[in-house]
């Protein structure tokens, strides 16, 4: 029987394997979701991605799958201004917040009646009067259930940045903006206002709580609230926590830790980045018996 490819020796018929299996490698198609992510896996172990690329697409393929519940920030952490107070009382929370947008609420926080921009607010440095009424931008309203890459297209398409988040009664869960969506696909964004300095990894509250960096070591937080976190296993709090969850927590996350509370602030596709933190107050022995003696009485 003759041979169909005369003069073809054995190392170029291996050769010629190889380049058909890498070509099999490179062209398959993925079934599902799990499968196109072990191949951009296998892809980026083959230095065919990089690894900021890998966790960018990543973060798109996370994008596709989440609603804007996922991601908004509650209702309760939401920085507002009431259109019924002064100026010179919002002012200095506007100042020290640093945001460049402000949901503007009327009695309620289920009652916004507009946006406003922070950089509208310099007339009140020039004039002796400010009418913020007048500089109110119209809010945009969305279900929580919206998909968060309609919601993407939606604020290019329309140059906007903020929404409100309405639950199923009409009432504001929360508000998105497009940062908080672009973050979870490039990673966390920082600006100007953002404390990166080590002495500001922990923020007080007024309310006692915190607001901690998920880079902040072990050996700070220790430190800083008396805790005797072990820092052989992990450098940072955002590795214990994450330990603790068993997976990468994402905004608005919630776990017991010892004697505090975590609650997840700012998070992308591959760690959380911030935590609102608060101790959590323990119940007395006498304040035990009492409650068990109130049921049974």
């Amino acid at each position: 029987m003759s041979d169909p490819h005369p003069g073809r020796t054995p190392s170029a018929h291996r050769h010629r394997s190889l380049l058909e299996r890498l070509t099999a490698f490179i062209f398959r198609e993925p079934e599902n979701r799990e499968q196109l992510l072990e191949l951009l896996s296998e892809a980026h172990g083959r230095n065919l991605l990089d690894a900021d690329a890998l966790s960018m697409i990543e973060g798109v393929l996370q994008v596709s799958e989440l609603r804007a519940r996922d991601l908004m920030i509650p209702r309760a952490q939401m920085d507002v201004i009431d259109i019924d107070e002064p100026v010179q009382a919002w002012m200095p929370h506007v100042l020290e917040t640093g945001h460049s947008r402000f949901p503007v609420i009327e009695g309620s926080r289920d009652h916004v009646i507009g946006i406003l921009l922070a950089k509208d607010l310099l007339r009140y440095y020039n004039e002796q009067e400010l009418d913020a009424r007048a500089m109110l931008r119209p809010a945009v309203f969305i279900p929580e259930s919206k998909p968060l890459n309609v919601l993407l297209r939606d604020f290019r398409a329309n140059r906007n940045h903020i929404a409100m988040v309405v639950d199923e009664y009409g009432g504001i869960a929360g508000m998105i903006t497009i940062e908080d969506v672009l973050e979870q696909i490039v990673g966390d964004i920082d600006d100007e206002y953002d404390f990166d300095e080590q002495d500001e990894n922990i923020i007080a509250e007024a309310d006692g709580s915190f607001r901690v960096k998920a880079l902040t070591e072990i050996e700070q937080f220790n430190a800083s609230f008396g805790t005797r976190f072990p820092e052989e296993d992990f450098n940072t709090i955002g590795g214990l926590v994450t330990d603790a969850f068993g997976r990468v927590p994402r905004r608005g996350d919630a776990i017991d830790i010892e004697n505090f509370h975590f609650e997840v602030l700012r998070a992308d596709a591959r760690q959380a980045q911030l935590f609102h933190i608060s101790r959590i107050v323990p119940v007395t022995a006498r304040e035990f018996a009492d409650g068990e003696a109130d049921q049974h009485a």
